[in-house]
């Protein structure tokens, strides 16, 4: 197999079959060998006081932990990745790695919620504010730099209200002050958007969603450019960050079909997205890739694609109406992650979470996870469920 230097003017569907496939890691097999490892063996003690060996201890990196750094590095276009135990955790460390007490971090008001909780408090007990801003404030973020602020945290789109943020724009002004800009990237994955490209200087998944794809792994990512690596690469190891490696295999073996099914689950939303939009009872769809969103001249210029991932809005509405349209779907399931195989739908509180700029809509939000099933039945199934609602209504 030929070098990584020779896969840079290929697709990125090619390039994920070829990622972190190198010989010295893989040897003659397709796959990187899982190994299972704490202690390593050295030749010599001098070898072990000098640390003259790729590989000095089983939490510092393996074979397996390197292939999908590597891979990931190469997605995003980063000088390093590190891995983490969830995409929290990668939120959490980013975070950490670059700020120190007594500054301030500037932070998208449509972050995700765990996200939130962390910076209000862990980083506000080790004396770190944070100042929740509009995602749509552009350029106008200069006014909320103070001299402690050096950090900005991005999230686009929004992992519930899918807001988009003007990137470049936002890190310009961030670069400007000497600040550096963290993003969230999970929702477009690098293979549609690479936010090291437009100004990050951190690009972060939770890769227990598309990255693994089948819904049963927890695992984040990091990626850094380089005036972000060294601190991130620093932190990762002082505060002992592991994944095992059953985990990290099952993330590479995702990463192979990331292409075809981002590909499917993109148009498969699409479809499904364009229906709800024609439906009386849906007064918004909240999907950055359909015309009319408020987004989407933003995601058109940044991003090459989408993910199954929306809202809708149930103008009139009430709660109880809506839990029982979401408990009356059949190929829907319940539950908070996303990204696998599986269509999801959950009644989504948003008051809560937001402090710059409060949640206003006419009724109820819904969102939806579009998984591979064919979307025509997912469409049939919320047809059945927005009857099972008008029936309940005129009943009573």
């Amino acid at each position: 197999m030929s070098s990584a230097d020779d896969d840079d003017g290929l697709r990125p569907a090619t390039r994920l079959v070829r990622a972190g496939r190198d010989k010295s890691i893989t040897g003659p097999f397709v796959n990187p060998p899982v190994i299972h490892a704490s202690t390593v063996l050295f030749d010599s003690s001098d070898a072990m006081v000098d640390r003259r060996q790729r590989y000095t201890y089983g939490r510092r990196g393996t074979p397996t932990s390197e292939a999908l750094e590597s891979a990931i590095s190469g997605m995003e276009g980063a000088a390093g990745t590190v891995l983490c135990p969830s995409g929290l955790a990668a939120a959490s460390l980013a975070l950490l790695a670059m700020v120190n007490a007594g500054e301030n971090v500037l932070m998208v008001d449509c972050v995700y919620g765990p996200v939130r909780h962390f910076a209000d408090t862990v980083l506000k007990r080790l004396g770190v504010s944070t100042t929740y801003f509009d995602p749509g404030i552009g350029g106008g973020i200069a006014d909320l730099f103070g001299e402690s602020t050096s950090l900005v945290y991005l999230e686009t789109p929004g992992s519930l209200t899918f807001e988009m943020q003007d990137m470049a724009t936002i890190a310009a002004v961030a670069h400007e002050r000497y600040a550096l800009v963290i993003a969230d990237n999970t929702w477009a994955t690098p293979l549609f958007f690479r936010p090291l490209d437009h100004g990050a200087d951190l690009s972060l998944m939770a890769g227990t969603k598309y990255l693994g794809g089948h819904s049963d792994v927890n695992i984040g990512t990091v990626a850094a450019g380089p005036r972000a690596w060294p601190r991130l690469k620093e932190t990762h190891g002082t505060m002992g960050l592991a994944v095992g490696p059953d985990d990290i295999y099952l993330a590479l073996r995702g990463l192979r079909t990331l292409g075809v099914r981002l590909e499917r689950q993109m148009a498969s939303g699409l479809e499904v997205a364009t229906w709800l939009s024609t439906r009386p009872e849906v007064t918004r769809v909240l999907h950055p890739a359909l015309p009319g969103d408020p987004g989407h001249a933003l995601w058109q210029r940044d991003m090459t694609g989408a993910s199954g991932l929306f809202g809708i809005v149930l103008g009139g509405w009430t709660e109880l109406e809506a839990k029982a349209f979401v408990d009356g779907l059949h190929l829907f399931g319940i539950g908070a992650s996303w990204g696998g195989f599986e269509s999801l739908a959950i009644l989504a509180r948003v008051d809560h979470v937001r402090s710059a700029v409060p949640w206003r809509a006419e009724g109820p939000l819904v969102r939806l996870h579009i998984g591979l099933e064919d979307p025509v039945d997912l469409i049939a199934d919320l047809d059945r469920a927005f009857a099972a609602v008008a029936a309940m209504r005129a009943a009573q």
